[in-house]
């Protein structure tokens, strides 16, 4: 049959499914069976592109599964079923749920596996059953598993999954598992001790574990962990895992110089390391993330030697006080920020307060923009808020800000809590662009204090961009005009701002429908640009 008569069969053909005539399935079959492409391209290309059509996760991170109709090429025609299935790297991935483990997992041989599950999603009726086991089992024989991620909130399912999992002392080793991430909660504790005693991993790159898992003894990590670039850990079984000794996690650490990402969590930070004199090198490191007592995670600071220049530092510690910052903190976050040239360029800081923490993050603000959004490097501090008077900054607030190099600071993002007193902007003199979340506004708003010394001043002199989110209503009745009072406030401080003909470009966010309009037509020729983006509209308390 010519180009021709397939041209005008095919044509003939979808017309007659678009108007429904027959049976459906077997027109489509009938016009796919006449598509050239069928011949013309070589299978090994064509089963190469099937490969690269298919959606997988490429970040450990994440867990977006398939998209729907991933596999709808199997149903073009027949040659095209054929060739996907003779491509085995099209069945290295069986999906993300147990269902989508059940339709694939007979067909993906000796490929490497990539074995993903999000579990939390999944139909609590489809079960990890034999077939799925044996064809785990015959994976580990075969050694031929390259990742395993699994997210669930079922004890049952992860504990059968990684029982699966566990070498025979005759058979594989698990010496091509590339990444480790396992994160489920809300359940009895998983084991995986023999898991981890009786595999080798060799290849083991990223280790992820976060949840109510039980791990026996902190020493079968250091053997098989020699190749690390992340290492997380947040074990918050109760009660949790033997908590590992400095020494034990010393020894991992020392045992992976290619380490890129170290995060430890809580139960996972050692309690003994005051005792240590034993010092850790980790200058490949990029991103650090502790989180624990306070006592815990400056100890440990101190006994690790860290590059110049790190990419990212999160430090939360749950029980400081504004000493500890003061006295123990604030030397090492001085040293660091000093240390690093690039703390020396334009920062972006954002600061907040509720009751119970203070928190503050630090990056360099994007070139070129007014936007206030934060790059690498970055520093987040996060601990605990001793209750301040009403009116007056929390201490520890106030402490975390004095750590930062604020004559570089440049951008601003006063979040929930945060007092706009004069004290917080004298101290940080060259802001060029400020947000403001989640407050309310005042008489005397962003203004120097009227009886000080700085009465006659501009408390933000070089100020070129102002963002105001979610404004906080004082009044919270149905008497919407008189919101119209609260705007008051900011007129009056743009016109103080540009009173020496100073250009300021003004963007509102959040959801003011009654007052605002009202007060904008006023706001509007005071500022040299004017943007409302509206949202779902906030109210105190």
């Amino acid at each position: 049959m010519g180009r021709e008569t397939n041209t005008h069969s095919i044509r003939a053909l979808e017309k007659q499914i678009e108007d429904g005539k027959g049976d459906v399935i077997k027109l489509k079959r009938h016009r796919n069976s006449l598509l050239n492409i069928t011949t013309r391209v070589p299978p090994e290309i064509l089963g190469s592109i099937f490969s690269w059509s298919l959606v997988r996760p490429e970040d450990v991170w994440e867990y977006e599964g398939l998209q729907k109709g991933s596999y709808n090429f199997l149903l073009v025609c027949h040659h095209w079923f054929e060739v996907a299935s003779r491509t085995p790297e099209i069945w290295s991935f069986w999906g993300n749920t147990l269902q989508d483990w059940k339709k694939r997992h007979h067909r993906s041989g000796a490929t490497p596996l990539d074995l993903v599950l999000y579990g939390y999603d999944s139909d609590p009726g489809v079960l990890f059953d034999e077939s799925l086991r044996d064809a785990v089992r015959s994976r580990v024989m075969q050694d031929t598993i390259r990742q395993v991620h699994l997210l669930s909130d079922g004890a049952v399912t992860l504990t059968s999954i990684i029982s699966s999992l566990i070498p025979d002392d005759e058979g594989g080793q698990n010496d091509n598992i590339e990444s480790i991430v396992w994160h489920g909660e809300g359940f009895t504790p998983v084991d995986v001790s023999d898991f981890f005693a009786r595999s080798r991993l060799s290849r083991l790159r990223v280790l992820d574990l976060y949840g109510d898992f039980w791990i026996s003894s902190w020493d079968y990590l250091t053997p098989r962990t020699t190749l690390l670039t992340t290492l997380s850990l947040k074990i918050t079984t109760p009660p949790p895992s033997p908590i590992p000794t400095a020494s034990q996690l010393f020894s991992i650490l020392t045992s992976n110089p290619d380490l890129r990402t170290l995060c430890l969590y809580d139960a996972t930070l050692p309690k003994d390391v005051d005792r240590s004199t034993s010092k850790v090198q980790l200058h490949n490191l990029k991103f650090l993330t502790l989180v624990g007592e306070f006592r815990n995670i400056f100890g440990l600071l101190r006994r690790l030697t860290l590059p110049r220049v790190l990419d990212e530092m999160h430090l939360d510690a749950s029980d400081s006080t504004t000493e500890d910052i003061s006295q123990t903190l604030g030397p090492y976050m001085r040293d660091h920020f000093r240390r690093d040239a690039r703390f020396q360029d334009k920062l972006w800081v954002y600061c907040s307060s509720f009751t119970s923490s203070a928190t503050i993050s630090v990056g360099i603000k994007r070139a070129q923009t007014t936007a206030l959004i934060e790059v690498l490097p970055q520093v987040s501090l996060v601990v605990q808020a001793p209750l301040a008077p009403p009116g007056a900054m929390e201490p520890s607030l106030f402490s975390l800000i004095t750590l930062v190099p604020l004559e570089h600071v440049v951008s601003f993002h006063a979040g929930r809590g945060t007092q706009l007193s004069e004290e917080l902007f004298l101290m940080i003199p060259n802001i060029e662009t400020l947000r403001i979340s989640q407050f309310e506004l005042s008489e005397g708003f962003l203004q120097p204090n009227p009886t000080g010394p700085y009465a006659n001043t501009k408390l933000l002199p070089l100020l070129q961009s102002l963002c105001l989110e979610d404004i906080l209503y004082v009044d919270d009745d149905d008497d919407y005009d008189d919101d119209y009072d609260d705007w008051g406030y900011l007129a009056t401080y743009l016109a103080h701002q540009t009173s020496d003909n100073q250009a300021i470009s003004l963007q509102v966010i959040g959801d003011f429908r009654h007052g605002f309009p009202k007060a904008a037509e006023g706001i509007k020729d005071l500022v040299e640009e004017f943007t409302y983006t509206q949202k779902l509209r906030h109210r105190r308390g």
